[in-house]
C-alpha cells in the first residue's frame, strides 16, 4: 500500500508539473495573440489605412510621397520610415506627427485623417489644397491633436 501511494504521488506531482508547463505555454501563446490583436486594435492597421489614404487622395505633383511612402513593407516599423512622418516609437507603427508642408500637394482635406488615432500634429501649410474645411474637423483629427497648420492654402469656409 505504501508504495502504491508513493507510486501514485510521484506520478501525480509529474503530471502536476507537467500541467503547470504547458499551462505556461499555453498562458504564453494566449499572451502573444492579445498583444497582436491588440497592436492591430490600438493603431498600427488604422494608421497604415490612414497614412494609404492620405497618399491615394492627394494628388503630388512631385511624387513626393509616391518616391517615398511604400506600404509593400512587411517590417513592424515600416510607415515610421516614412518621410514627414514621426512615430510614437520607432517600433509601432503609431503616427504622432504628419508634416507635409511645402510639398505642393493639390485635392482636398484629407478625411482619412481620423483613422490615424494617435496623431498629435498635422502640418499641410503651404501646399494647394482648396475646398471647405470640413465642419466636423474637430472629429476627424482625434483630441489629441495640439498641432494643426493648414495655413497657405486655398481652402474655404467650413460647410455642415
Amino acid at each position: 500500500m505504501a508504495f502504491y501511494i508513493k507510486f501514485f504521488m510521484t506520478n501525480t506531482h509529474m503530471l502536476m508539473a507537467h500541467s503547470v508547463r504547458l499551462g505556461r505555454a499555453l498562458l504564453h501563446i494566449f499572451a502573444l495573440s492579445f498583444l497582436d490583436i491588440l497592436e492591430i486594435s490600438n493603431g498600427s492597421e488604422s494608421d497604415i489605412y490612414c497614412l494609404r489614404s492620405i497618399k491615394d487622395s492627394l494628388e503630388d505633383p512631385h511624387n513626393f510621397l509616391k518616391d517615398s511612402w511604400y506600404f509593400n513593407n512587411n517590417t513592424a516599423d515600416f510607415i515610421c520610415e516614412f518621410v514627414r512622418v514621426e512615430c510614437w516609437h520607432p517600433d509601432v507603427n503609431e503616427v504622432l506627427n504628419i508634416q507635409l508642408s511645402h510639398m505642393m500637394l493639390k485635392g482636398h482635406f484629407p478625411r482619412d485623417i481620423e483613422h490615424c488615432t494617435h496623431l498629435t500634429g498635422l502640418d499641410l501649410s503651404a501646399n494647394e489644397l482648396l475646398g471647405p474645411v470640413p465642419f466636423d474637423i474637430g472629429d476627424l483629427i482625434i483630441p489629441f491633436v495640439i498641432k494643426l497648420d493648414l495655413s497657405g492654402n486655398k481652402f474655404s469656409s467650413a460647410k455642415s
